[in-house]
């Protein structure tokens, strides 16, 4: 199953703003992307924390925590061929004013930490960040049946 799941967060500027569900929609008709799961939840402060525990270091990890956990997320595990590198490419830059014309994050980005869309940096990071979400009883292929990851 590597290399054919990666998981995607909807940010709360873009749920905030209405753009969940046309962000969904260009991922999946546009970049071909199915979605296997999908919830919307509001990270607490400590979960937020969990998730991004491989940033603890970093100067930018209490503000990250702070916006992710200011209001609601649409959390999706996505199918696709080589699915981390794909999405990442389809995304675009980290910073909105980096990624390509016609990209997700260049479309309905704000900023760096405002980027609108959350993307797995690596298969290993892909099955973790699934598995922080969503339950093997949440998780579908195309015909109806559940996926173990």
């Amino acid at each position: 199953m590597a290399g054919r799941y990666t998981l995607t967060m909807i940010k709360p500027t873009a749920v905030k703003e209405g753009h969940a569900g046309e962000i969904l929609k260009i991922i999946t008709k546009d970049g071909g992307f199915r979605i296997a799961a999908m919830k919307m939840v509001v990270l607490s402060r400590q979960d937020a924390m969990k998730f991004y525990e491989v940033h603890k270091d970093k100067p930018f990890y209490n503000d990250l925590v702070e916006f992710m956990s200011s209001g609601p997320i649409v959390a999706a595990v996505l199918e696709k061929d080589n699915a981390v590198q794909a999405f990442r490419d389809f995304i675009g830059a980290t910073n909105p004013e980096n990624a390509a014309p016609g990209t997700i994050r260049n479309m309905f980005g704000k900023s760096i930490q405002e980027n609108c869309v959350h993307g797995s940096d690596s298969d290993q990071n892909a099955l973790r960040e699934i598995k922080f979400f969503f339950s093997t009883r949440e998780i579908y292929d195309k015909d109806g049946n559940l996926i173990d990851l």
